[in-house]
């Protein structure tokens, strides 16, 4: 099933070549979670600061249980400073 991945800010080196606009289309399994997509594009955990699922929050600790789905847009950014 494809979904799409969209990758920010110091993030984006974690997306595959080939990705244009900090983004890309991933064909996956079907159960796949949140979690997995993670862990199979080595993105640190901690690095995922912000991540949305077709534009919902979804905390660290639901992640292993969100299951994606056909069409899902998943979107993450790294944690922000400033002032």
């Amino acid at each position: 099933m494809l979904i799409t991945l969209k990758l920010y800010a110091s993030l984006a080196q974690y997306l595959p070549t080939g990705a244009k606009r900090n983004q890309t289309e991933l064909d996956i399994a079907e159960g796949t979670s949140l979690q997995d997509l993670i862990t199979t594009h080595h993105i640190p955990e901690q690095s995922a600061h912000l991540v949305l699922i077709n534009g919902v929050y979804v905390a660290p600790d639901k992640r292993a249980s969100a299951r994606l789905n056909q069409g899902d847009i998943v979107v993450m950014f790294p944690p922000v400073a400033g002032g």
